[in-house]
């Protein structure tokens, strides 16, 4: 079992950046990717950024060069880098961790970017 607590989530004005953090804990010898998910007002989760146990990254679209994923093996920590805000990028943002019979999820961080 893998534990992951969300963190750095708030209100923020567009253009501006926050950084959320996913604190790891559990069997993490079991994790091959990490990622961050969101899920807007009334629509479904979609996925933000994904980085795998080698160090390799990918992105939606919608957030190529703006976010960036990262990962702190001392620290078992997981960071999205979030920066020019926009307005749709107001969700909940949720922690993954996938892996050997493993696919856990965080309580979710609020991120809202106001106009």
């Amino acid at each position: 079992q893998v534990q992951l607590v969300e963190s750095g989530g708030g209100l923020v004005q567009a253009g501006e950046s926050l950084r959320l953090s996913c604190a790891v804990s559990g069997s993490i010898f079991s994790i091959n990717t990490m990622s961050w998910y969101r899920q807007p007002p009334g629509k479904q989760r979609e996925l933000v950024a994904v980085i795998t146990s080698g160090g390799g990254t990918n992105y939606a679209n919608s957030v190529k060069g703006r976010f960036t994923i990262s990962r702190d093996y001392a620290k078992n920590t997981v960071y999205l880098q979030m920066n020019s805000l926009k307005p749709e990028d107001t969700a909940v943002y949720y922690c993954n961790a996938f892996g050997i019979r493993l696919d856990s999820w965080g309580q979710g961080t609020q991120v809202t970017v106001s106009s």
